[in-house]
Formats: C-alpha cells, structure tokens, sequence
C-alpha cells in the first residue's frame, strides 16, 4: 500500500505542475490547420468523428436528408460530450483530446454551407481552444475555489478503474468463470507491477494480459465453431455448399454497398493521407491524448503507457468504424485510431507525418478486406462491442468516483451534496447531459457556484 501511496502522490504532483496549457507556436498552427482540415473533411462528409452520426451520412450523401437536419443529429449527439467531458478533462489534465478538437469540427463542417467557409470556421474553433482555453484554465487556477485543481483528483480512479475493461470484457461474452481467472490475473500484475516496475503505469500489463486473453478466447471460439460449420458443410455435400454461398453473395445488397463506399473513400485517398499525417503528428506533440486515461498518463509523462493504453482501445473500435464506414461511406476522423499510439511513440514530427499518411492509406485501401474478414469472425466482432461497453462501464464509474473527489477536495460535504446532486438530477430529469459527462460538467457547475457562495460570504474555501 505504501508503494500504492507513493505512486499516487508522486503522479498527482507532476500532474499538477504541468497542467496547463501553454502551447508553442508550432502547436498552435498544428492545432489550428487539423481543425480547419476536420471542418472541411466533414462538410465534404467524407468522415466524421462521432461514431453515432456516422451511420446518417449515408442518407446525406445521397441526398435523402438535408444538411442542417444532418448538422442537428450531430449537434445533438456530440454536444454534452464537448462541454461536458472534451473541456473539463483538457483543462484539468492540460491535454488536448478529440472531444473537445474533432467533435466541434464536425458540427462545423456539416454546418457550413459553402465548401471554402468549412476551413475557415474549423480553422477558428482551433484558434478559440488554443487561445481561449488557457485564459480560461489561468482565471480559474485565480479563483478562490479552484476547482480546476480539484478536477485532476479524477486522475487516479480514471487510470485505475479503466484497467478492469478487459475483465468486464471477458465477463460478460465468456461468463463469470472466465471473468473471475482475468480479474485475479489482473490483480496480480497489478500488484507486481507496483512491486517491481514502480516507474511503470501499474495497470499496463495488466490490460495488456487482459486484452489478449478476450482476443484469444474469441478466436478460440470462432475457430471451434468454423470448424463445426466445415463437418455439417461436408456431411450437406460440398458442391451444394459452395452454389449456395455464390448465390447469397450475388444477391447481397450489402456487399454492393460495401464496395460502393469503400470505393468513394478511396477516390479522396490524398486527402485522407494529409488527415492521417495531421492526427499522428498532433499525438506526437505529446499535447493531445486520444482518451480519458490517456490524457492523464500523457500528463504525467507516461508516453508509453499511453500508446499501450490507446492500442488497446484499438481492438474495440476496429469493427465498428469499419462497418460503419463501409455501410455510410464516411469514415473516421481518427481512422481506427492506430494513429493516436503510434503518434506519441514517434522520434519526431517529420516521422509522424510520413507514418500517420502511410497508416491512414493502408486503412482507408484496407476496408473492404477487413470487413470481409469480420464477416467470418463473428466472436471477435463481438468482443469489439462488449470492449467498448466495458470501457464505457468502467469509465463512467471512474468519473463519477473522481468528480466526487473533486467535489469534495474542492468544498469537502458541501461540495459533494452539490455535485452529486446535479448529477442525479440530471438521472432524473432523462439525462439532458449524456451520463459520460454529467460528474465533470456538475464539478465545474459546483465549483462556480462554491465561488459565488464565497463572495457572498457563505462558504469558506478548503484549505490546500
């Protein structure tokens, strides 16, 4: 417990001491070219971020909806995520993430009615974060309540509670035994991390070990079962097999969408490389973290369990961003988000730049086979969705857990009743702010308020 303690505090400082968010001039103009390329690649609706408006585009890009409706789903769905995680997490953190970067953008984008004012407006949404948000983040760090301090007390639930999602993972697809040998196994490396390898993120191995056993069970599954379709095939009698799978391929209305969309991305191939070349070259930068753990670990300089942590993640996106790229023919802005690792791991820009292009034309040249090769792995499809599930699981017990140790950090019983209240008023009321969201956007409502309290000489701030 007491290397626990130690591993805490010590990150909890560098956190602290680098929280803010001083950019270069050089990361100034990436930030702000990348987002004026965001806005104009989504008003061309070639991609979007947010994976849940993706799958409208395909009725705009054929023009069965409008735009300004297309613009309202996106809004609608991408809107609490901006205000309510992407700011609170860069301006505890002092990390840029997507929320707060890509999701604007593809409002921005949909929204603008002329191809050249998409740019323009990215362009300024890059120039509002990077200039806006820290004079933002140096008037709160100015205020009595500094409730912006207390918001890095998330960090440690964040990074610790998200080890447990390959756990939650197998749990839930392989049942409660297997569940149970992957959180004991977790456990132990968890601990012998801390014992032997202080200097590493804890959780790394721990996912890592995790991750694999969910890929290799799924597989072992698939395997077993195609191996059980093959007898039943050959006791049917091959020939008839093999007419019947020609016929069904003939008659799949799906696969000529498939190749449909998966030609239309490959037409605007340079594009996407410039947008490949742009996301690596952000992450390389170390000022950009593609999650919630990650923003923390690229905060606390743990470059290399960040990419761990965000290649993992990789595993549960892949499926979903591939067939929904092929089903609406837009694609992500982030790609299979492999650029994000492979972005903190570069030696330099000029290497990002080359490695984040080459990544973005294998996948985009890459789709069509992938989806073909989902198709026969149905387990490992769903392994991507219950990884994603599991994330969203342990995540929003992370932030709810962390948002109340803010509170209290920041106005102690006080603090607590007030944040948790917004937040199971916002349960109440139907969750008008997604659920991801609610605890950090609460803490910054709650920190404002304990200030206005202050100046009415009704509270009196924590002391340090």
């Amino acid at each position: 417990m007491s290397d626990l303690a130690s591993t805490v505090g010590t990150t909890g400082t560098q956190l602290a001491a680098g929280a803010g968010l001083n950019l270069s001039l050089p990361q100034q103009l990436t930030v702000i070219v990348l987002c004026a390329l965001t806005a104009f690649i989504s008003h061309m609706a070639l991609a979007v971020f947010n994976d849940g408006v993706r799958p409208f585009m395909l009725d705009f890009i054929h023009g069965r909806t409008t735009r300004s409706a297309t613009t309202a789903v996106s809004f609608g769905l991408s809107a609490g995520f901006i205000f309510g995680l992407g700011a609170p997490m860069a301006l505890s953190s002092g990390v840029l993430n997507p929320w707060l970067l890509f999701l604007p953008t593809d409002i921005l984008g949909l929204l603008s009615p002329k191809k050249w004012l998409a740019p323009l407006l990215g362009a300024g949404w890059g120039a509002v974060v990077v200039f806006g948000l820290n004079g933002a983040n140096e008037v709160a760090h100015d205020l009595p309540v500094d409730f912006l301090t207390a918001m890095q007390q998330m960090s440690t639930p964040i990074l610790f509670l998200f080890t447990l999602f390959p756990v939650l993972a197998i749990t839930k697809q392989f049942g409660r035994v297997w569940g149970a040998v992957a959180g004991v196994v977790e456990l132990v490396l968890v601990v012998a991390t801390m014992k032997l390898w202080p200097d590493m993120f804890a959780g790394a191995l721990a996912m890592a070990v995790g991750v694999l056993m969910l890929i290799g069970l799924a597989v072992r599954r698939d395997l077993a079962q195609r191996k059980a379709d093959r007898a039943a095939e050959a006791a049917r009698g091959e020939t008839v097999a093999d007419q019947d799978s020609a016929q069904a391929a003939e008659d799949d209305p799906m696969a000529s969408l498939f190749s449909a969309s998966a030609t239309r991305l490959r037409r605007h191939l340079p594009l996407f490389m410039l947008l490949g070349a742009g996301v690596c070259l952000l992450a390389q930068m170390h000022i950009f973290g593609g999650g919630e753990a990650t923003s923390f670990l690229i905060a606390k300089g743990h470059i290399s369990e960040a990419a761990q942590v965000d290649f993992y993640r990789v595993f549960g996106f892949i499926p979903l961003i591939a067939t929904t790229a092929l089903a609406s023919g837009a694609y992500g802005i982030a790609g299979f988000t492999l650029v994000y690792p492979i972005g903190y791991l570069m030696p330099n820009p000029v290497l990002a730049v080359i490695v984040g292009a080459a990544v973005f034309a294998l996948e985009v040249l890459a789709l069509s086979y992938i989806g073909k090769v989902l198709g026969k792995l149905p387990s490992v499809r769903d392994s991507s969705e219950h990884l994603r599930n599991a994330i969203t699981d342990s995540l929003h017990l992370a932030i709810l857990f962390g948002s109340l140790m803010a509170a209290n950090a920041m106005g102690a019983g006080l603090g607590i009743l007030i944040v948790g209240g917004l937040y199971l008023l916002n349960e109440a009321m139907g969750r008008p702010v997604v659920r991801m969201a609610a605890a950090p956007a609460a803490v910054i409502v709650g920190g404002i308020l304990l200030n206005v309290l202050y100046w009415l000489d009704l509270f009196t701030p924590v002391k340090g």
